[in-house]
């Protein structure tokens, strides 16, 4: 359906759905003919239908061109101009979310009129459309001041913003059209999770467009957007690190996510927690108990905590910076003395309970957790080598921790038979002992040998590369995340119930990357097929932006989604000679 060009863009006979994201802005441009808008902590603001723009297209990041129009996002301010149509309504949102709950007088905007212009001012944001010939600009806010100083660029000045937002992204020019064009995306979705707020302050690393509401950031989507961004905009990522430190318990324990949301929307979240609470029979969608502080998105995710000393490691090597690292110190060492604490008798692993709250969070994994391990080794053997020089003791005792947690791991959790390591659970009672392509983690963090992190990417390659995998049903479509699917239906929920979908053997483009990245670094090449399959899916299915996950009989997850950033970045950070050279026998 999609085709991507020689100059990095991707064309298209019919129009399809634009993801948009910029700093404040966010959007939903539908082929039917309207826009959804959003503003990053305020939520919905409302919907604008107008007639549909003429074919064919050209696609680029925040941008359709046409012969007879096109749609083009700014980045300095929260406008848009949507070029070459007629406006046919305007729909103001009666809540920020499908869980906000305003009552009569809340839900109903106030409607200014003054010439072409129309402006809708809610209690949590404002929305502004003007007309001028065929022309719409469509300018939110989280007050009217913001929204009218955003109308105030010209639709000139937008498409020139918009064309210069274009060219920043393509950053592999020499690539063919397949890769040039992934990494143009790739980069677009790592660089667009960088969020504002009204006074243009760092507002946190969004996962994607669907985290506005509440707007919330998370440590282990933000550990993986963050990868491009440590050459891109590493004050991004130090920025990322602060705002995540304030969501780390004296304890050592965080959240999934720290929610950053403005004060009408944030008034409202709380409130519908709390009637959640006291009415959990009424709000059946809801996880309330999760969140047991305002601040929290789902409190007491196992790896969120380790993932928060990866991040400080990852930047402190790539800027030397060590004035966060200084300043984080106790958090670190609250964060280590809690993960020590939870091995299990004679053992240095820390046992993760029976829970739904790592990445994988439609899966009671339970006892030894090979992702969970991975993180933590990688984990330990930053703070032996972050500490040494101000905190030798605590530094000491991590780098032992880590040598003795990788001779348990080969003891306890390799799996001879398929080359890999168990997904979870218990030796000598329940293990799922399929392949995890999470168990990366492993590889990448240094848990376990060269040789045998080899034999891991080799067993991924033969089981979990469609291509090569006959038995699984759907052809060559990607790489699946574990197969064969879980083997006990009782560790699973929602859409991970199904074999093949979300954590039960969908192609997520994140993993991919991180797959790509171990194949180059231990020198096996054959990563183009992990870095450009899932993007050929995308692109054959009508699908704009870097997407969540995706599998043949069930489609796919969030679009724009700030993780899947990384086949780019291992792009960049590798060269497109390693990126396309053939796999080593």
């Amino acid at each position: 359906m999609i085709k991507p060009s020689t100059d990095g863009q991707l064309s298209s006979d019919e129009t399809v759905l634009l993801p948009v994201m910029a700093p404040r802005l966010q959007a939903d441009v539908h082929p039917e003919g309207y826009a959804d808008l959003a503003l990053w902590g305020a939520g919905s603001l409302g919907r604008v239908r107008f007639s549909q723009i003429g074919g064919p297209f050209t696609y680029a990041p925040n941008r359709i061109l046409s012969k007879h129009g096109g749609v083009f996002v700014a980045q300095s301010l929260p406008v848009m101009l949507i070029r070459g149509v007629r406006l046919q309504g305007v729909y103001p949102a009666r809540r920020c979310a499908w869980w906000h709950e305003p009552d009569r007088e809340g839900a109903r905007a106030s409607v200014t009129r003054d010439g072409d212009r129309q402006t809708f001012e809610m209690a949590w944001g404002v929305l502004i459309v003007e007309v001028s010939a065929s022309d719409l600009r469509i300018a939110v806010g989280a007050s009217r001041d913001e929204a009218e100083k955003a109308l105030g660029l010209t639709g000139e000045a937008i498409i020139a913003e918009a064309a210069e937002y274009a060219a920043r992204c393509d950053m592999a020019p020499q690539a063919d059209p397949l890769m040039r064009s992934m990494v143009s995306q790739g980069v677009h979705a790592a660089l667009s999770s960088i969020r504002r707020d009204e006074n243009g302050t760092f507002a946190g690393l969004a996962a994607g467009q669907a985290y506005s509401a509440p707007a919330r950031t998370y440590y282990r989507d933000g550990y993986w957007t963050m990868q491009p961004l440590l050459t891109l905009a590493p004050e991004a990522v130090r920025d990322e690190i602060r705002l995540l430190a304030k969501g780390v318990q004296p304890d050592g324990e965080a959240p999934s996510g720290v929610i950053l949301t403005g004060p009408a929307q944030s008034e409202a979240w709380q409130r519908f927690v709390a009637d959640s609470k006291a009415n959990p029979k009424i709000h059946k969608k809801a996880v309330p108990e999760y969140h047991n502080r305002p601040q929290d998105w789902w409190s007491d995710h196992f790896d969120s905590p380790l993932f928060f000393i990866l991040f400080l490691s990852d930047y402190f090597d790539a800027t030397k910076d060590a004035a966060e690292v200084e300043r984080y110190w106790p958090v670190v060492k609250a964060i280590t003395d809690r993960y020590l604490s939870l091995a299990g008798p004679d053992s240095v692993l820390p046992l993760k309970p029976r829970n739904d709250r790592d990445w994988a969070d439609n899966v009671y994994r339970e006892g030894l957790v090979s992702y969970d391990l991975g993180l933590f080794v990688g984990a330990m053997e930053a703070v032996a080598r972050l500490g040494e020089g101000h905190d030798p003791a605590l530094a000491e005792r991590a780098g032992k921790s880590a040598n003795l947690a990788r001779q348990e791991i080969e003891d306890k959790l390799f799996v001879p038979a398929t080359g890999g390591y168990v997904d979870y659970g218990t030796p000598g009672a329940f293990v799922e002992d399929h392949l995890a392509l999470d168990s990366l983690t492993l590889s990448r963090f240094g848990a376990i040998s060269k040789q045998k992190a080899v034999g891991l990417l080799k067993a991924f390659e033969s089981k979990l590369e469609t291509r090569n995998n006959q038995a699984q049903p759907y052809g060559n479509w990607g790489v699946m995340c574990v197969y064969p699917p879980f083997k006990r239906p009782s560790d699973l929920r929602s859409k991970t119930a199904f074999p093949y979908r979300y954590h039960n053997g969908s192609d997520w483009p994140y993993w991919d990357g991180a797959y790509a990245e171990e194949r180059l670094r231990h020198g096996l090449g054959g990563a183009r097929y992990a870095l450009t399959r899932w993007w050929e899916t995308c692109l054959d299915n009508g699908w704009i932006g870097a997407v969540e996950y995706f599998s043949p009989p069930y489609g796919r997850g969030s679009l724009l989604q700030g993780w899947s950033a990384m086949p780019a970045a291992v792009v960049l950070k590798y060269g497109l000679d390693a990126a396309n050279a053939e796999a080593m026998s």
